[in-house]
């Protein structure tokens, strides 16, 4: 028996469509989106999750309660789990971004924005925490954003800065599963869920697959 942890992505947003940058605005699901986290939920349910826990942000918020409702499992919210806060380029597309920030838009870090170690060892600390709060055989789902959730995975994972673009991104409602081994944990399937979609995040434009739009 061992732990397992579900990292799943919110559902499609009208901002993720537009693809700007949401950081910490709090964008609710779109139709699309709503319809995405309800078929999520209907296959994570059968794996028979035993805790929840989400985003306080709307949209992660959302795909765990479709998640809560077919299992009848309580949602809770942890601040900590929150998107990659984006500073001055929350709202804005891409190209708006790298026209206006060219050197902060190649490092990708956003002014008065959080650093990517920020937001791993935010994230990490978050998913690590709760794991802690399910039994051996237990399942963890954790429902959070793109950005967050690649970087948390990495902090659990204890990957080397210089190995962290080995790690791809997740599309929308799609999700990784991490499993706890004899030598820590270890990723056993990542971005499921669903066939390959385009990646719409808030994430290093070389984990997008919409980075030059």
């Amino acid at each position: 028996m061992s732990r397992r942890i579900v990292c799943l992505r919110h559902g499609q947003t009208a901002w993720n469509a537009e693809h700007r940058f949401q950081g910490h605005t709090d964008i609710p699901l779109d139709e699309t989106g709503i319809a995405q986290a309800a078929r999520a939920a209907s296959l994570l349910a059968a794996l028979r999750p035993t805790k929840i826990v989400s985003s306080d942000l709307s949209r992660a918020h959302e795909t765990a309660l479709a998640l809560g409702r077919l299992t009848g499992l309580p949602v809770t919210v942890d601040k900590e789990l929150r998107e990659r806060g984006g500073g001055e380029w929350e709202g804005l597309t891409g190209d708006v971004m790298k026209a206006r920030w060219p050197a902060e838009y190649a490092a990708f870090e956003p002014p008065g924005g959080e650093t990517e170690v920020e937001v791993a060892a935010r994230a990490s600390a978050a998913i690590l925490r709760w794991a802690e709060e399910i039994d051996d055989d237990g399942l963890l789902v954790v429902a959070s954003h793109g950005a967050a959730l690649r970087l948390g995975m990495l902090g659990v994972l204890g990957l080397p800065r210089e190995l962290w673009h080995t790690l791809g991104g997740l599309g929308n409602c799609s999700w990784s599963v991490l499993k706890e081994g004899r030598k820590g944990w270890r990723l056993v399937e990542h971005n499921a869920g669903t066939l390959p979609e385009p990646v719409s995040s808030d994430d290093k434009p070389e984990f997008q697959d919409d980075a030059t739009r």
